[in-house]
């Protein structure tokens, strides 16, 4: 369809052949179908209830489309294209729909590029509708237009921008079919903000079904023969869980092929699902964020499965040197839902292309038939995780509540405690005062102590952003609330560094009365980034050539989160800084979050981790093995 000019003068100008007149489009009541009708119709029967975004003048007709009541659809405005990027993020992860979201060209893609690399690392299903300049004037480089498609490609599964109103039925259908099909991923659309209002012929308006992949789908059954028969003859074995398994819902079926084989369970660095149960006697932790920890942790097994394995090289230094991440010596097997992932950096023996909950009972019921496989062998692994697990729970216990502080000092230790037992019902409170927790996390130094100690149902109770890009917690927390609602306590623990990046996140909790608990765990320095340093002095022996000032933020900024989140909205909070109030005003806060329905948000002034914490990977240290003196790096 040829495309229209604006009028220069009250008489309308002819409409070239084929186009339609000025009129037909201002003629909003008209009872035609416009560009953002198609666009609502396809959300709808996507069961998306939510469009997140910053107002800009190119999107006011698809803003005002959340106005027209049959479109049932809530416009929640963000102060940030980042920030209703992450929200986004939270919606479509604790929801299992796309996350919808609208950004204002360059700029608005450019804001939103950190948390759209998040989303994209750790496959989340969005769509990102972004207004374009008026097509007649793309050609001449008007205002604030680019080659936005060449800025969010990289980060997404499908890009692409709209040439016309009649394409906006097929580029939704396709949008959402790419978004949704296993491995989910973000998609992005560039639209002329023209077309939004320009009516779309009958035919070509679609009626907002769209192509639903089906995600379960079995692997091809020699590949998990042989897979099945490598992980029989191991003699030690162990498997690494992705957030392949978290996206599958799969505990369960991982669980049992690890009891079956008497198998330790790591998950991959900086999952952003809780992958396997972490009150389960073979679960082992992360794998470290070091070369040499990998290796090590690694190279103690005769057989690896990777199963949904995302995450494969988080590291922030390496050196070829000291060789491959995985062992030379480690046979390799892998079943994954994407085959990019399978086998992308190593050799794998087997290679499984399938849906792991689907898959991995196949898998299991392999094994007992192999005349190789040592039952009794497999019992005493079984036997000795048990008992590893049983002394470490007695040992995080025992160092949470040694009697030997003396200080006041409060430890990321002492947070994730403190909600367990408020969980729990323990500390004077009633178990319903928290109900089921969803954590969404973003205090990197914090997480192994949150991963021992809080209770998690399912893997989606806990989010963190495997891209590592900050500033993605606060505005994940805000669509993970919307989308769950009555049905759990969202808690947003993030780092003093991190809550700098967004905290006009708070805005949009206070606008909508979001009950969430924010605890800020202000530390005043950017320890991760002291860890990393640490790491390239001790590979390279690299040294700072004065005291890593720059790394230390002193003197520090006379910050106080609670009032900053006041000046925003949010007027309810606290400080704390002594350990034994802290149980106290967690108590305080969740009854505001519960029974007031408000957020709330607690700052508690903290310190790192001694260096007497005990380890989660008690299966590795019982064979010898030290601890990786860096632990987990974080993003830097």
């Amino acid at each position: 369809m040829t495309q229209l000019e604006e009028p220069v003068s009250v008489q309308e100008p002819a409409a070239p052949d084929g186009a339609v007149p000025v009129q037909a489009v201002r003629d909003v009541g008209s009872g035609l179908t416009l560009g953002r009708d198609v666009i609502f119709r396809y959300l709808r029967n996507a069961n998306v209830d939510r469009i997140f975004g910053v107002p800009g003048t190119n999107e006011i007709p698809l803003i005002d489309g959340t106005d027209v009541p049959e479109n049932n659809i809530e416009y929640v405005p963000c102060l940030h294209e980042n920030i209703a990027l992450g929200a986004a993020m939270g919606y479509a992860r604790a929801k299992d729909v796309p996350g919808v979201v609208e950004l204002h060209v360059t700029p608005g893609i450019g804001h939103a590029l950190g948390n759209l690399f998040n989303a994209a690392k750790s496959h989340v299903p969005l769509v990102v509708l972004c207004g374009q300049q008026h097509s007649n004037l793309l050609l001449q480089e008007p205002l604030l237009a680019s080659d936005l498609v060449k800025v969010a490609e990289q980060y997404t599964k499908w890009s692409y921008e709209v040439r016309g109103p009649n394409e906006l039925a097929m580029a939704m259908q396709r949008a959402l079919k790419v978004a949704m099909a296993p491995p989910m991923g973000p998609v992005f659309l560039s639209i002329p903000w023209e077309f939004l209002i320009r009516p779309v012929q009958p035919t070509d308006g679609g009626d907002g079904r769209f192509t639903r992949i089906g995600r379960k789908f079995l692997g091809d059954l020699d590949e998990v023969a042989k897979l099945a028969k490598i992980l029989a003859d191991a003699n030690a074995p162990v498997i690494v869980a992705g957030d392949g398994v978290g996206a599958a819902n799969a505990w369960d079926e991982v669980e049992a092929l690890a009891k079956k084989l008497g198998a330790p369970v790591y998950t991959e660095q900086l999952s952003s699902y809780m992958n396997y149960p972490n009150d389960r006697p073979e679960w082992q932790g992360e794998l470290p964020g070091t070369q040499e920890g990998m290796r090590a942790k690694l190279g103690v097994h005769d057989v690896a499965f990777f199963c949904g394995f995302n995450a494969q090289a988080q590291l922030v230094v390496f050196d070829w040197a000291t060789g491959p991440l995985i062992p030379k010596g480690v046979r390799q097997v892998y079943l994954h839902n994407d085959p990019w992932q399978i086998g992308k950096n190593h050799f794998g023996e087997a290679a499984v292309l399938g849906d792991i909950k689907v898959t991995l009972p196949k898998i299991l019921e392999k094994i007992p038939g192999d005349r190789t496989f040592d039952e009794d062998r497999a019992r005493k692994r079984r036997e000795e995780l048990g008992q590893l697990s049983h002394a470490r729970t007695q040992r995080f216990e025992d160092y949470a509540g040694r009697s030997d502080r003396a200080d006041e000092v409060i430890h990321g230790s002492d947070i994730a405690r403190a909600l367990r037992d408020l969980q729990r019902g323990h500390s004077g409170a009633n178990g319903e005062v928290i109900g089921r927790l969803v954590l969404v996390n973003e205090a990197v130094s914090d997480s192994a102590a949150l991963q021992q100690y809080v209770d998690f149902r399912a893997p989606t109770d806990y989010f963190e952003a495997q891209g590592g890009s900050l500033g993605f917690s606060m505005p994940a927390a805000l669509g993970t609330h919307l989308a769950l609602g009555d049905g759990a306590t969202v808690v947003n623990i993030v780092g003093d560094g991190s809550a700098l990046f967004y905290p006009h996140a708070w805005w949009t909790a206070a606008k909508f009365s979001m009950p969430i608990l924010y605890i800020i765990t202000n530390n005043h320095r950017y320890q991760t980034l002291i860890k990393g340093m640490e790491v390239v002095e001790a590979t390279y022996g690299w040294k700072p050539s004065g005291p890593a000032d720059y790394l230390r933020i002193d003197p520090p900024p006379k910050l106080d989160f609670v009032r900053i989140a006041a000046s925003f909205g949010v007027e309810r909070g606290a400080q704390v800084s002594a350990r034994s109030a802290l149980a106290g005003e967690l108590v305080k806060a969740l009854r505001v979050v519960r029974d007031e329905r408000l957020p709330y948000v607690l700052e508690v002034m903290t310190e790192p981790e001694p260096a007497e914490m005990p380890r989660i990977d008690v299966l590795y240290a019982a064979r010898g093995g030290d601890e990786d003196p860096f632990g987990w790096i974080g993003p830097a």
